[in-house]
């Protein structure tokens, strides 16, 4: 059986707009839709980190791109209003857990009420005729019992981080039933933790081992006994896609989606940094057992049957394939690559898969 992949000629032609492009995820998916044709706009806030993927990749280049703060509604409306997009790809958001227990109120603003200001833009357009709103893994509450969560369970969170996105999956369900649903499909896609090359994140496991091995120093490791669902950044992002095009004619296949790896994936933050340590010849690594920070979640896992059944979605590197990738794109970059063609390379290499799904294992 070959996979599914995102079809370009869907993409061709088609308007579409991405808040938070300029992070990870969003310069990723900006350049995936460039080469499939699109005209992407994108509204975010200028970069944080430096290095960023967005600036490195000169992303600028290749949509149309605004600055913008998602709290601001009068200001994201007029431009979602200017630019008339067909498509809009809801990934604006304040990311960290660690930084929500430091600015909580602004996280919930940023994560809950942001996605309130996209949705209240999507009510009085009359061009969007799909959107996608990208929420975690985090929004279910954790009973810690290592069952793999299922769309409709409990949604819940113990830190401001995962309640805020618990909060905006709420909203999207509320908007959805009260207004948009005889006449825009929405969805909401909640994916496991993300890898791949051009991520420069703070508090990130392997920018923070990117960082270790560039400036060969030890690297510290919080929770290294810690569960999560690891996927390359192309997985998920080829989810969303699919489950756009599918929606975008068909609003019964609308709703919360999975997307993550297949169950054997899931790894320990330790066990995927020794495997990017052995990649890179790494420096020591501390592992602390005895970490006393804020309460963090130690096991995740996403069950994604409903994609599987519905879209067709099935993961296609395993979780060595993923590290051993995400970890060449930084030997090439640090080596005078280009990132935009680094990330290019790794779009080819994903779409060129045709295996069979038994073949795919976390081995």
């Amino acid at each position: 059986m070959n996979f599914r992949l995102p079809n370009p000629n869907f993409w061709k032609d088609k308007k579409i707009l991405i808040t938070g492009h300029t992070g990870f995820k969003g310069s990723w998916l900006t350049i995936w839709l460039n080469r499939m044709g699109a005209f992407v706009s994108g509204i975010s806030l200028e970069p944080e980190s430096n290095p960023n993927l967005f600036t490195s990749a000169n992303i600028s280049t290749i949509c149309d791109s605004t600055f913008i703060d998602i709290k601001d509604s009068k200001k994201i409306n007029s431009k979602i209003q200017s630019i008339k997009p067909e498509i809009i790809i809801h990934m604006a958001a304040q990311p960290l857990v660690r930084q929500s227990y430091l600015e909580p109120r602004d996280t919930f603003l940023v994560n809950a009420i942001g996605t309130a200001n996209i949705l209240e833009s999507i009510r009085f357009s009359d061009s969007v005729r799909a959107a996608i709103m990208i929420t975690t893994d985090k929004v279910y509450k954790n009973a810690e019992d290592g069952r793999a969560y299922v769309e409709d369970d409990s949604l819940g969170g113990h830190d401001p981080y995962s309640a805020s996105k618990a909060a905006a999956e709420i909203i999207i369900d509320s908007y959805n039933l009260s207004f948009l649903q005889s006449k825009v499909s929405i969805s909401s896609a909640r994916a496991g933790n993300v890898i791949g090359g051009g991520d420069w994140s703070k508090d990130r496991l392997i920018p923070d081992s990117i960082q270790a091995w560039q400036k060969n120093i030890d690297l510290d490791i919080r929770n290294p006994s810690a569960i999560r669902p690891w996927q390359h950044v192309l997985e998920p992002l080829s989810g969303y896609l699919m489950l756009l095009e599918d929606t975008f004619q068909n609003h019964e296949l609308c709703g919360a989606y999975n997307f993550g790896p297949h169950d054997n994936a899931n790894s320990s933050v330790k066990s995927v940094v020794e495997l990017i340590q052995d990649i890179l010849n790494m420096p020591k690594v501390n592992f602390k057992n005895d970490y006393a920070g804020f309460h963090e979640a130690n096991f995740l896992s996403l069950d994604i049957t409903k994609a599987a059944l519905n879209l067709n979605f099935k993961p296609k590197w395993n979780l060595k394939e993923s590290v051993k990738i995400t970890a060449n794109w930084y030997k090439s970059y640090y080596d005078g690559k280009s990132a935009l063609s680094l990330c290019e390379e790794d779009i080819n290499s994903y779409e060129d898969i045709k295996l069979d799904r038994n073949q795919v294992s976390s081995k």
